[in-house]
Order: structure tokens, then sequence, then C-alpha cells
């Protein structure tokens, strides 16, 4: 098995979820010990959408994750594990909360 050295959590918005979203990921930070990456209004690496990065490391999981689920409020979640394997990681270990978006898989 493949060691995950932490995982990232992409919270997808557009201009008019960009406070949602905002306030989604400095709650998060506020609440576990992550980082919170900035909040892209622009295309960022794969992602399809404007996005903010949250980054955890594994034992933390089972806290961010259902956080993230039950208090998304509509907005897409994209978490995948850091394992070492950008296009494994980003597609086979995925984990998408929401609608499922395509991503430019080109940059791998």
């Amino acid at each position: 098995m493949q060691q995950i050295k932490g995982y990232h959590a992409h919270v997808y918005f557009d201009a008019n979820t960009l406070p949602q979203a905002r306030a989604l990921c400095e709650q998060a930070a506020q609440l576990f010990p992550l980082k919170m990456g900035r909040v892209h209004e622009r295309l960022v690496g794969p992602h399809p959408d404007w996005s903010c990065q949250l980054a955890f490391e594994p034992q933390y999981l089972g806290e961010v994750l259902p956080w993230l689920a039950l208090n998304r409020k509509g907005l897409v979640v994209f978490l995948h594990p850091e394992t070492g394997n950008d296009l494994l990681d980003h597609t086979e270990h995925a984990i998408w909360m929401g609608a499922i978006r395509p991503l430019d898989l080109s940059v791998f």
C-alpha cells in the first residue's frame, strides 16, 4: 500500500459563491490544524473552477472530510491524497463531494 503523506481538499467556487467558499475555508483553518492556500479567482493547475486548497496531514482525514461534507452547502469539494503519484491522486484516488468536474490532466 502506498504511503499517504497528506491530503488536499480543493473547494470550488465562482464569482457568486466566492464569499461562501472563503468563509468555509477560513472556518476550516480555524477549526483544524491545516494550511489554507490562496483563494484563486482564476484557474490553477488541473482545476476546472476557481478554488482554494486546504492541506492537512493524514490523521485529520476522519475529522476534516465529514466536516466538509456537512458544511459545504452545495459547494463542490475535490479531495485527494498526496502519495507522490499526482495523476493517480487526482483520478483513481480522488474523492468528490458534489458534482464531479472534469480536470485538466494534461498538467501531469
